[in-house]
């Protein structure tokens, strides 16, 4: 549909009740489909659910496009059924702390500027936001489409795909990672300081003081993404080490892996990427 991430998957009609067939039933979908008609399921027509039963989705109206994951890029948003962009005038780290937030990506990595020009409308520009804001909406800016980027500089932002959570601070944690939109964690198989320090690394924290076992913060929720993680110490992110194959493992989750890193997290600001 052209729409961002998925926010919510609705069920109970909660749309309302439809009309007329029911054509799918018992979709399984692997989240690489162009549509959920490329999914298994049922044969067309045959479910015997109500409409008292029909499926909806809550989509995203924000997301990032030209980056190499869905927490990285230039910064577009829909507004009148048209996806625009996002001017860099007042473009800070508030600001994409907020855009980081709504993405459901970890913490602002880098903001970035890409120059035009670009298809499509300039729908926001001049943003304040506190950082505290649960959207990018909620932010003040000059109105809907009123825009003086005279030069052709777009928002952009790189978001984290690893994560530590549950910490005492920002570089203490639980090592959670995003794949397929879906946060995860990583088994404590295996798991040792040359990992922890490419997980300390990845969220910009200093070499690990140490590579935690057993749940140490707290049992997490969602697939276990890595198991028999095998870093050689060069990789950026804990997802470029060698493991098994993603969404593998049969670890639970009273073996997540964790870290404790030896200082706060610092943030590298801005430089801007020419689009040709």
């Amino acid at each position: 549909m052209g729409c961002g991430i998925p926010v919510a998957a609705m069920t109970g009609a909660s749309y309302g009740q439809g009309s007329g067939p029911m054509w799918l039933d018992g979709v399984s979908c692997s989240g690489i489909e162009p549509t959920v008609k490329n999914c298994p399921s049922k044969e067309l027509g045959t479910s015997t659910c109500t409409h008292g039963q029909d499926a909806g989705v809550v989509c995203r109206d924000i997301k990032v496009v030209n980056g190499s994951s869905p927490c990285n890029g230039r910064l577009q948003v829909l507004y009148d059924d048209h996806w625009g962009g996002v001017c860099h005038t007042g473009w800070g780290l508030d600001e994409a702390a907020v855009v980081c937030k709504e993405l459901g990506c970890g913490g602002v990595v880098e903001l970035q500027s890409y120059v035009g020009p670009f298809d499509g409308p300039i729908w926001m520009d001049n943003l304040t936001c506190t950082g505290k804001e649960s959207t990018l909406r909620a932010c003040p800016f000059t109105g809907w489409g009123v825009s003086s980027c005279a030069d052709g500089l777009y928002a952009g932002v790189v978001c984290n795909d690893v994560r530590l959570a549950n910490g005492s601070n920002l570089c203490s944690g639980r090592v959670e990672v995003l794949h397929n939109y879906q946060w995860g964690t990583v088994c404590d198989a295996g798991w040792d300081l040359t990992d922890a320090a490419v997980a300390c690394n990845s969220v910009d924290c200093e070499n690990p003081v140490a590579a935690t076992t057993g749940a140490f913060f707290g049992q997490g929720s969602g697939p276990v993404w890595l198991d028999d993680v095998i870093c050689s110490g060069n990789e950026s992110t804990v997802m470029d080490c060698l493991s098994m194959e993603l969404g593998t493992s049969t670890c639970g989750h009273g073996k997540d892996a964790g870290v404790i890193c030896n200082r706060e997290l610092k943030i590298s600001v801005a430089y801007i990427h020419t689009i040709i």
